[in-house]
């Protein structure tokens, strides 16, 4: 608080012009009274006021508390003019010859000792102007901006739709009624005030005589554009003063004899002001949600620490967070990463960039001076997109000069499409392009987040501008003469009745034909929309790629490792999100907010292009994918955000393997939220190696109730994890028959919550706890449990440091179960005397079968080639030299064995088993297994 507290409040008053007795007491009496902090707590109210998208943040979070103010720079009006610099990073990261003014010093003595009034405080689409007014405001609230004693605050988006003439008097209460006792003595008060005009490109304003008369009179009812013009021109309440804010674009409307400072919103300039946004953002209390587990301080911190470093090796992310706005995305879509636990998601990614465009577009048009009102988004849609798309076609992040006047210019015909363009270039291009950071392509153009470029060219396809010249010709012939033919309708009717014409409806109805056959090939553009979400979703070169989620996690945070040398060949691009991004528009609610940025998408055209979509995209994803595939596939469902179409696409989803993909929080949700659109038994999912932990089970348990076959091996799932799993088995909907928890740090309690599964169980047949820490302890309470099972048909207690005592105890247990016919003991610390014991158990009853050694008695076990599998398959995760020593023995035991048999035949099955363990052995030795 602080170090933002205006220091110049001295000098201030030194210039304040003395006043008579009269004066000054009226000034005490109005400034004291309740209706300036009536006024000043409305607008606190209403500019503290977050929008949804800042709610995530968590309760804490407000603008008053967390704020960075971006670098302001003053100017002039010749810099505006003057031709722009190369736009490279250098020029955007360092600007060392304008002089840097804080906020709170705008209205400070220019270089002539003149006092300003007037300012234009001017900046690209997303340098954050709306932000710091409001953040000026709140200050003012505050009691943190004492130059003023009254701040009134207008939007000219506002000022724009008012078209019937209004004195300032009734414009100010009309808006701010508290101030009704306030407004008729401003002028004989010397109220200290200031008015802030927002968005001032929305307005067009005339300062011609001609066309703005001049007016002193603020009783005077006149339009407020002209209030407007009057207030700069200080003819009205010429002693106020005035910031106005305003794209590049529309500086020039204002003529600089009326301008005493010209300033630039310049972004976040400097990294060091990038960091301590990310850092007060990530960082907030309650900043993981109300609803999610809170995360630790120290989980945090390491995500803003890794995404410092990536700051800090001046990737393509730091220019991107040039822009403020950039950086609220970078920070929301990490919180989307990282902080999603309820299921279904609260959010989509696409619905994160939808949002990110409104807050930044929020359906304001390119130019307010051009009579056809375009919308940015629209001319952003039809200019970048086609760009985004070509570049997504040919593999391409890096845009030349040419190519983007093949895209920009190519089809500029009239003066008007030449002003948007001038316009678009001033206002708008740096917001999606920024100049590329690699070595040797500095004067080439990347979009400015690598994601941002899929989702412009889905919105272009979505939106139908994806068209040849033919199909744009028959649209417009197509409109004119179904326009036309309503009205030769009348008049054939009435020329019929009266001349026997037959021939005229004949012709008529030959007219009509265009339209109709017109609307058909419309159905097939949709049909191509679909057929092209479906080429692109599953392209079999992108088949073994991390999963989209990684992508960008990766784009943002960067890759931990040493950097690529800058002659080492770079990796293909992928785009695997241009697809995701066409169904998360197709969805009702992003379909909704782009329609408020005037990119209509109608309801028949997205139901045409979901139906369309049912003969590609579900007949495609019944193939067998990849893990990391079948990620992107759920996950585009969870984008798509249609139950009905989701539903009919996982019904066929039977088998579902995720193995090795990083199930985080948010992929968790996913899958759930996916899965439960349906009911249906899942044969098999394969969770193998996932980094699954107590949470994730949680997340995903009535997806496991519904899943046969279940393999959560190689997850480093404790006795947490444990529990969850016992509350799974004892569920009485729990179809579980196999369960794989191979390679988990199970331990001694995790097995007691498993032995407690067991006892209540009913579906479980194959329960595998190969290489689980169990030890003597752990198998003993299975064992004491056991018997309550009354299904179980196979146990795998392998590798798991058991002794005779512990071995001989389960076996025995084992004998009595009723259909228990399959031990594994491999790999334990099991004596000879503990194998001859457990033979003879096993020779008491035929049907329990005890997997110990590679030998049965005189004969090789009919399982060695299970058991050597199994060693080689989990190889990468065990010890090796403890994996050596167990080699060792059952060499020694197959050698014993043998010469224990004088049948051939046996002694050359022994011979074999042998060679394979020697082969095995000498890999392992040599390193290569």
């Amino acid at each position: 608080r602080a170090c933002v507290r205006y220091q110049g409040g001295s000098q201030d008053s030194s210039v304040q012009p003395s006043s008579s007795r009269h004066g000054q007491s009226q000034l005490r009496n109005v400034a004291s009274s309740g209706a300036i902090k009536k006024h000043q707590k409305s607008l606190s109210a209403w500019f503290s006021h977050q929008p949804n998208e800042e709610r995530q943040f968590g309760p804490s979070f407000s603008l008053d508390a967390v704020h960075v103010d971006p670098v302001i720079r003053e100017s002039s009006l010749e810099e505006i003019l003057k031709p722009s610099p190369d736009l490279t990073i250098q020029n955007q990261l360092q600007q060392p010859s304008r002089r840097v003014i804080s906020l709170h010093n705008l209205f400070d003595v220019d270089a002539c000792g003149r006092q300003v009034k007037n300012v234009v405080l001017y900046g690209t689409v997303g340098t954050g102007k709306s932000t710091l007014i409001k953040k000026m405001v709140v200050d003012w609230c505050h009691g943190r901006l004492p130059r003023f004693e009254l701040v009134i605050p207008f939007s000219c988006e506002d000022l724009s739709h008012s078209h019937a003439h209004v004195s300032l008097r009734r414009l100010i209460t009309k808006k701010y009624q508290h101030l009704r006792d306030v407004v008729p003595v401003l002028e004989a008060s010397n109220l200290r005030v200031l008015f802030i005009l927002n968005g001032l490109e929305r307005l067009n304003l005339d300062f011609r005589l001609a066309g703005t008369e001049l007016c002193c009179d603020p009783n005077e009812p006149v339009p407020p554009s002209a209030i407007v013009v009057n207030l700069l021109r200080k003819y009205l309440l010429p002693e106020a003063s005035i910031i106005v804010t305003t794209r590049p674009s529309a500086v020039r409307r204002i003529p600089a004899k009326y301008v005493g400072r010209y300033a630039e919103i310049c972004g976040f300039s400097d990294t060091n002001l990038q960091k301590l946004y990310f850092q007060m953002r990530l960082s907030q209390p309650g900043c993981t949600g109300e609803e999610s587990q809170p995360r630790s301080p120290a989980e945090q911190e390491n995500l803003v620490e890794m995404l410092s470093r990536n700051l800090e090796r001046h990737n393509q992310i730091t220019a991107a967070c040039f822009l403020p706005s950039y950086c609220w995305l970078v920070c929301t879509t990490l919180h989307f990463l990282y902080f999603t636990r309820t299921v279904p998601p609260s959010q989509t990614l696409t619905g994160i960039y939808t949002s990110f465009l409104r807050l930044n577009f929020s359906g304001e048009v390119l130019d307010s001076t051009d009579p056809t009102h375009i919308s940015m988004m629209k001319y952003v849609a039809k200019t970048v997109g086609k760009l985004a798309y070509e570049g997504v076609m040919s593999r391409k992040i890096c845009f030349s000069e040419k190519d983007l006047r093949q895209c920009f210019e190519v089809e500029m015909k009239t003066e008007s499409e030449l002003n948007l363009l001038e316009v678009f270039r001033s206002d708008v291009f740096r917001f999606f392009l920024s100049p590329c950071v690699q070595p040797g392509k500095e004067h080439t153009f990347v979009f400015t987040i690598p994601a941002m470029q899929e989702y412009l060219a889905a919105l272009y396809v979505v939106l139908g501008e994806k068209k040849s010249l033919a199909q744009r010709v028959g649209k417009e012939l197509s409109e004119v003469i179904g326009k036309v033919s309503e009205d030769v309708a009348v008049v054939v009717n009435i020329i019929s009745k009266v001349l026997p014409l037959r021939f005229l409806p004949v012709l008529f109805n030959l007219l009509k034909i265009f339209p109709r056959y017109f609307s058909r090939l419309s159905r097939k553009d949709k049909d191509a929309i679909a057929h092209t979400m479906a080429e692109e979703l599953f392209k079999e070169e992108d088949y073994y790629n991390d999963d989209v989620l990684d992508q960008i996690n990766s784009s943002i945070l960067g890759v931990e490792g040493p950097m690529r040398h800058p002659d080492e060949a770079p990796d293909d691009e992928v785009f695997e999100l241009f697809p995701i991004f066409m169904g998360g528009i197709l969805s009702r609610r992003n379909r909704a907010i782009l329609e408020q940025l005037g990119c209509s998408i109608k309801n028949l055209a997205a139901f045409e292009i979901a139906k369309a979509m049912k003969k590609t995209v579900i007949r495609k994803g019944h193939k067998g994918l990849p893990p990391s595939e079948l990620m992107d596939y759920l996950f585009f469902l969870h984008e798509f955000q249609n139950e009905r179409f989701t539903a009919e696409a996982v019904r066929s989803l039977r088998t579902v393997n995720l193995s090795s993909v990083k199930m985080t929080p948010l992929k968790c949700s996913v899958l759930a939220s996916v899965m439960s659109t349906t009911c249906h038994d899942v044969e098999e999912l394969n969770l193998t190696s996932c980094n699954l932990d107590s949470g994730s089970l949680r997340t995903l348990f009535p997806v496991l109730l519904r899943c046969k076959a279940l393999h959560l091996q190689l997850n480093s799932l404790g006795s947490d994890a444990c529990k969850e799993i016992r509350d799974l088995l004892l569920h009485d909907k729990c179809v579980v028959s196999s369960l794989r928890l191979a390679n988990n740090p199970v331990g001694e309690q995790g097995a007691r919550y498993l032995a407690e599964a067991l006892a209540g169980n009913r579906s479980l047949t194959q329960l595998s706890l190969l290489h689980t820490a169990l030890g003597d302890p752990g198998a003993e309470a299975i064992a004491q449990r056991l018997a309550e099972n009354r299904h179980l048909q196979e146990l795998n207690l392998g590798y798991n440091s058991l002794t005779d005592t512990a071995a001989l105890r389960v076996v025995e247990v084992a004998k009595g179960h009723e259909t228990l016919d399959k031990v594994h003991l491999y790999f334990n610390d099991i004596s000879e005397d503990g194998k001859r014991a457990l033979d003879s158990l096993r020779m008491d009853r035929d049907g329990v079968r005890a997997l110990v050694f590679l030998t049965a008695g005189t004969d090789v076990s009919d399982y060695w080639s299970h058991i050597l599998n199994v060693v080689q398959r989990n190889l990468p995760f065990w010890d090796r030299e403890r994996v050596r020593q167990h080699l060792a023995l059952l060499l020694q035991d197959l050698e014993s064995s043998r010469s224990q048999t004088a049948n051939p035949w046996r002694k050359a099955k022994f011979l074999r088993v042998e060679s394979e363990v020697k082969k095995m052995l000498g890999k392992l030795q040599d390193g290569t297994l």
